[in-house]
C-alpha cells in the first residue's frame, strides 16, 4: 500500500507528514493484522543526475564493453540498461535527466556485476570510483585491492601483531581494508597513517553479520 505525502516538520526522531489523499485508518489496521503499523519511508530525490556520476557510469559500461565484446557506442550502455531494469524492476530512467538517486542505484548494480564477473578496470577507471563504506565493503567480499583492483586480502588497520592468535581476538573493535600483496607490504613498510594519507583510504568497521559473511572469527 502506497501513500503521498509532503514533510511538514522533522524534531528529532519525529516526522509530522500531511498526507495528499484522506487517510484510510481501518486498512491500515487491518494491513498491521494487529501490530504496530510499520512505514517505509522514502524521500523522493528532485536532484538531477551529475557529470561526475554521469562520467563513472560510462567509464564502467566501457570496462564492461571492453571485457564482454560490446561496442561502447552501440550496443553496451543499451544492453547494460536492459539487463539493470529486468534484474531490479526499476522504470526505466535516462541517463540524461534521471535522479541522483537512480543514477546511484545504477552506477552501484555495475560495479557489483564489474566485481561479480571479475570485470578487469584499468587505472583511470578505478581512480574514479568513489571510496566510501560501500566501496570499501564491495572491496572486502570480493577481495579486489581498494587502491588498484588487483585481488587482495583482508587487512587490519590495527596491527594483531606477532604470536597473538586470530582466532581468539575481539574483531569488533578493528577497522578493515582490501589490499593487495604489494600495499600490503607498502603499509607495514611507512606505516599505517602515513599509509591511509597518502592513499585517503577509509578503512571500515564491520558489524557481525559482516564479519561473519566474509569470514571474519570473533
Amino acid at each position: 500500500m502506497k501513500f503521498f505525502a509532503k514533510v511538514k516538520n522533522i524534531q528529532g526522531k519525529n516526522i509530522t507528514l500531511e498526507m495528499n489523499d484522506e487517510f484510510n485508518t481501518l486498512k491500515v489496521q487491518k494491513l498491521a493484522n494487529g501490530k504496530q503499523p510499520v512505514i517505509e519511508l522514502e524521500l523522493s530525490d528532485n536532484r538531477y543526475i551529475s557529470i561526475d556520476q554521469r562520467s563513472k557510469i560510462y567509464a564502467l559500461i566501457g570496462e564492461i564493453s571492453e571485457w564482454s565484446g560490446y561496442m561502447v557506442e552501440k550496443e553496451a550502455p543499451g544492453v547494460m540498461k536492459w539487463q539493470y531494469l529486468t534484474e531490479t524492476g526499476r522504470d526505466y530512467f535516462s541517463l540524461s535527466n534521471c535522479t541522483m538517486t537512480q543514477a546511484n542505484s545504477y552506477l552501484s548494480w555495475l560495479l557489483d556485476f564489474c566485481f561479480d564477473n571479475d570485470v578487469p578496470f584499468t587505472t583511470k577507471t578505478w581512480d574514479m570510483l568513489p571510496n566510501d563504506y560501500a566501496m570499501q565493503l564491495r572491496c572486502l567480499e570480493h577481495h579486489k585491492c581498494c587502491i588498484c583492483g588487483r585481488h587482495a586480502d583482508i587487512a587490519h588497520v590495527e596491527t594483531v601483531g606477532m604470536g597473538r592468535n586470530r582466532k581468539h581476538i575481539n574483531h569488533s573493535k578493528y577497522y578493515f581494508m582490501a589490499l593487495c600483496r604489494v600495499h600490503h607490504i607498502e603499509q607495514h613498510k611507512i606505516g599505517i597513517m602515513s599509509f591511509l594519507q597518502k592513499y585517503h583510504i577509509k578503512p571500515v568497521k564491520l558489524d557481525d553479520e559482516d564479519r561473519k559473511r566474509l569470514r571474519i572469527g570473533g
